[in-house]
This record gives C-alpha cells, sequence and structure tokens, in this order.
C-alpha cells in the first residue's frame, strides 16, 4: 500500500473512532474529528499532511 492509501485509511479511522468516542464518552471528541478534516482540506491544497511525513519516515512508498 501507498502513503496515500493509509492517509486515507487512517482519516476515516479515526473520524470514525472520534464519533463513536463522542457518543458514547463525551462530544469533546468532535474536537478531534474537526481537527481530522481541517487537515484533510489543508492537505488538498498544500499535498501535505503531518501523517505523510511519519509514513514515509517508516518507510512507507510513495507508489
Amino acid at each position: 500500500m501507498t502513503v496515500d492509501r493509509y492517509l486515507r485509511m487512517a482519516a476515516g479511522f479515526f473520524i470514525l473512532l472520534s464519533l463513536m468516542l463522542s457518543r458514547v464518552h463525551s462530544p469533546h471528541w468532535l474536537w478531534f474529528t474537526a481537527f481530522v478534516g481541517l487537515n484533510l482540506l489543508q492537505s488538498a491544497f498544500t499535498n501535505w499532511c503531518p501523517l505523510m511525513t511519519i509514513l514515509r519516515k517508516l518507510g512507507v512508498p510513495d507508489k
């Protein structure tokens, strides 16, 4: 798998996890959902997000 696929998978997982935690634990978890969404939005314009750097350092291929 590539960096882009891992990135989309992680974003989807974090969004679903934070939605579940906001329902079960505290609505403040929705701030984490907003953070993930804002990171996705800025990465659409800059083609960079922090997780991409981490994945590349771990040796995940770009293509």
